[in-house]
């Protein structure tokens, strides 16, 4: 009689988030929602817990008509990269900290 295979289990490894480039290190995770009046952008860690930056267009802009407008976004995206930059160069209140948009 012939010996029966055993099939030996694989192990798989599960990850939540983005993927992750080989020597990329990613800290958090940018959720961007833009709608007809506004627009969102909220940097979250990568379980997206924890918020590091929540910014609208309509906390740049000073007339409510302006909100929507791409200009208001445009800051709303600068103003994200320059608190991203400020946690970089402040390890203390993050981490090691590197900025990946989706």
């Amino acid at each position: 009689m012939s010996r029966r295979k055993v099939r030996e289990p694989k192990e798989e490894t599960t990850t939540l988030g983005p993927a992750v480039r080989d020597g990329e290190h990613v800290f958090g995770v940018a959720h961007i929602f833009a709608s007809f009046n506004d627009t969102f952008i909220h940097v979250t860690d990568l379980s997206g817990r924890e918020t590091m930056v929540r910014i609208t267009g309509g906390m740049n802009v000073k007339a409510d008509r302006d909100e929507s407008s791409p200009y208001a976004a445009m800051l709303a995206a600068q103003d994200v990269s320059q608190r991203c930059k400020f946690l970089l160069s402040h390890p203390s209140t993050c981490g090691a900290i590197y900025c990946s948009m989706l």
